[in-house]
């Protein structure tokens, strides 16, 4: 189990890092909420991870903070809730304000992540009632009435794309349809925004914050 991570970031985009550790290149699977929070290219980064191993694929997941790395593993485990679904939904939220929407048994909030639809928001509320609780104890950030990537420091992405282009590409790999991607991000696009900006507003509007 590889559990843990610590070297140079060499490259990162929506939904990605990937970190040079002992001369090995690990290609690491993110929330959006870590991607925002990840340094620059070429500076030392600290990923809790998470290796999952299928018959005919392997994947590494990465979170900034450990707290969203065990939330993560508490999540794949609810049936019908996969690593990427799980992914998505801390994408979306981050652990604080999930968290609320369990304890509040806020379905609305939940539906709009992409592909929870009401079956797996009503089996989120039900089982994260209980495996919230064996979370306690651990660190969880206050981020009373902060919406969706709010608390996340907006960090610059590597150039190639326009900001609309990798925006709608970020929301497109969280699960979001090409259609309600275009739609979500035109709603919101100014001129001179980031794409971590747009990404940012486009799901504050989809998931409003309580």
């Amino acid at each position: 189990m590889i559990g843990r991570i610590r070297g140079m970031l060499i490259e990162k985009s929506p939904g990605q890092a990937l970190v040079e550790c002992s001369g090995l290149g690990y290609e690491v699977d993110i929330p959006l909420t870590t991607f925002f929070n990840l340094p620059d290219p070429g500076e030392e980064v600290v990923l809790h991870t998470h290796f999952a191993v299928r018959e005919d694929h392997q994947s590494l997941f990465g979170f900034s903070a450990r707290f969203d790395r065990d939330l993560f593993r508490q999540l794949i485990k609810v049936n019908g809730v996969g690593p990427k679904m799980a992914v998505g939904i801390l994408s979306g939220l981050d652990a604080t304000q999930f968290i609320r929407c369990v304890e509040a048994r806020d379905i609305n909030s939940l539906v709009k992540l992409p592909g929870v639809g009401k079956k797996t928001a009503e089996r989120l509320l039900i089982e994260m009632t209980d495996r919230i609780k064996q979370l306690e104890g651990q660190f969880i950030p206050n981020t009373e009435g902060v919406t969706p990537t709010d608390s996340a420091a907006v960090q610059p992405v590597p150039a190639g794309h326009s900001p609309v282009e990798e925006a709608e590409s970020a929301l497109i790999s969280l699960g979001y349809k090409p259609q309600e991607a275009t739609k979500a991000i035109s709603r919101i696009a100014e001129e001179g925004m980031s794409s971590q900006e747009l990404i940012r507003l486009a799901l504050r509007a989809m998931i409003p914050a309580n």
